[in-house]
């Protein structure tokens, strides 16, 4: 069910869960008054102080809580599942565009359960869903796994997430599904009658993505050129440009333009209509070409008289370098067009990949570890080795110790990790599998 909760938050919501509290306080922003009235020296302050202050909403898992507890009362009435589409506020002391802003939208998700193990069963769920996102329509391969105890959501019992590589080597947390056992259950008083007719606390989950995803999709795919979209999520699918160098010339280009393009609007792509358009516009066919190219669409074509007597296309990927292009008949590019837009998102996943596996490696000796994690040079100083498959005794003080030394953090336990023995990459205490260790946005 979708829903819209609001805004600004009593305070007594959040502090009654001390963990969520604890680890979001830093990043709230809190209104303390009503209104703003004249200071009489041509200013303003702010005037009625407000009886209880009021969070900008962080995260909605306070609020939502406080309307599942009276929403709550059989189990007749669960599963529970709330989706929201929002804007939250979160603190941010550098901003990073897309990744780390003040403000930014996002998807979350709040979920109310009669049993541990349907409560389990949704958190996998949808992480399982936002990572088959990620891979079939951004092209973004992802590691999936458990955050440790410090970087788990602020009062969540587990925390689940999906992490990428960005073409820096850097890590970027992709979205996150939080099992959240009876703790704000028990915070907000959400409670239900079972089927024996006694009342026990439900147990709840919560899941997000936002715009950072935006930013995954940039970092993660694009070039000195621009951007470059999977076609699966392109606004546009084809851009068609006309070349003539006349009005004579200009009115045949664009009648046999017409012919193609009445075509081209029967075919489907991912189940959908293929989306194009024409770029008649008076500038040179070279500009306009770079435009489209910046702006990542993944087919363009080129039709001119040349094109007509062979009744062909001059075709360019997005895929490809911008002068790799090639002449093809028009049957043939409307009996292929579908599977050129298949084998483009399927080989811009397959680059993300493969840059991903070449740069993630097992390592077992410290000063390996730490060399690879050393920026490069001075001129790249943020250049370093990506993702490294590492031992962790499961301590606290390793995991700190690592992350003040290099700025590296354990992204996460890979939920596919084997059982293996090693030492600890900090310590050299035994360890029973691997974890995913790197620098993050």
């Amino acid at each position: 069910m979708n829903a819209y909760f609001p805004l600004f938050i009593p305070k007594s919501f959040f502090e009654k869960e001390a963990e969520h509290v604890e680890g979001f306080a830093k990043e709230c922003a809190v209104v303390t008054h009503s209104r703003l009235e004249h200071d009489g020296k041509g200013g303003l302050k702010p005037a009625g102080k407000l009886t209880e202050e009021l969070i900008v909403r962080p995260t909605s898992e306070t609020i939502i809580g406080a309307s599942f507890s009276k929403w709550v009362n059989s189990y007749r009435d669960l599963p529970l599942l709330i989706n929201q589409w929002a804007n939250v506020v979160r603190w941010e002391m550098r901003t990073r565009l897309f990744l780390r802003t003040t403000e930014f939208l996002w998807q979350e998700g709040h979920t109310v359960h009669e049993t541990k193990e349907e409560a389990l069963e949704e958190t996998y769920k949808m992480l399982d869903v936002y990572t088959k996102f990620a891979k079939e329509y951004l092209a973004i391969p992802a590691i999936k796994g458990e955050k440790t105890e410090s970087e788990k959501f602020p009062g969540a019992v587990s925390t689940f997430t999906f992490e990428t590589m960005m073409q820096d080597k850097k890590a970027l947390q992709g979205g996150t599904s939080h099992f959240l056992g009876l703790n704000f259950a028990k915070a907000s008083n959400i409670k239900f009658q079972n089927r024996e007719g006694k009342e026990e606390y439900a147990w709840t989950t919560s899941w997000g993505v936002s715009t950072r995803l935006i930013g995954a999709l940039i970092m993660a795919h694009s070039d000195d050129n621009g951007l470059v979209l999977p076609p699966k999520i392109a606004p546009l699918h084809i851009v068609i440009v006309p070349i003539h160098r006349n009005e004579e010339e200009h009115k045949k280009v664009l009648g046999f333009i017409d012919e193609l393009t009445s075509k081209i609007k029967h075919l489907r792509y991912n189940e959908e209509k293929i989306r194009l358009k024409i770029d008649d516009r008076d500038m040179r066919g070279g500009e306009k070409l770079w435009e489209w190219i910046k702006k990542g669409v993944p087919v363009r074509l080129e039709i001119g008289p040349r094109d007509i007597e062979n009744s062909s296309v001059f075709l360019g990927r997005r895929d490809k370098q911008p002068n790799e292009k090639q002449s093809m008949n028009t049957d043939e590019f409307l009996d292929n067009i579908t599977s050129i837009l298949d084998e483009m998102q399927n080989n811009i996943f397959e680059k993300a990949l493969n840059f991903q596996k070449e740069n993630t490696i097992n390592i077992d000796d410290k000063e390996e570890f730490y060399r690879f994690f050393t920026p490069r040079n001075k001129k790249n100083p943020e250049i370093h080795g990506g993702f490294a498959g590492s031992h962790w005794c499961g301590s606290s003080e390793c995991e700190e110790k690592i992350k003040e030394d290099l700025k590296v953090t354990i992204r996460c336990i890979p939920l596919d990790a084997k059982e293996e023995k090693g030492k600890c990459i900090c310590c050299g205490k035994e360890s029973s599998k691997r974890v995913i260790f790197a620098k993050a946005y």
